[in-house]
């Protein structure tokens, strides 16, 4: 009996995968048509869970021509938009409704 738990053990530690990080979030506010923080740091080589939350009683558009993502924030709402994994630079995303407000995803 002993040597079949040894074996269901060792079997196990062979065939069992470790458990998978979760992907890392940042979270971005929109109000006052303006994006807080304007420069949002995130790692290179990762994808990242943006989460932006609109709070502001007016629609916008999270846009990024350079990120290839765009996506609708209802007010009072929020949206998750995965990005990455990306290199190392600054890349630009705005409200596609409000092209003043704008802000850098900086990966480092």
């Amino acid at each position: 009996m002993r040597e079949r738990v040894l074996v269901a053990a060792l079997l196990l530690a062979l065939f069992a995968t470790p458990a998978k990080a979760a992907d890392p979030q940042v979270t971005i506010l929109l109000k006052d048509h303006q994006f807080t923080p304007q420069d949002v740091p995130v790692p290179a080589g990762v994808k990242v869970e943006l989460i932006v939350q609109n709070q502001q009683d007016v629609m916008a558009e999270f846009e990024s021509t350079k990120l290839h993502r765009e996506k609708i924030v209802l007010p009072g709402a929020k949206i998750s938009v995965f990005v990455g994994p990306l290199d190392p630079g600054r890349y630009e995303f705005f409200d596609d409704f409000h092209n003043s407000t704008r802000a850098f995803l900086v990966v480092k």
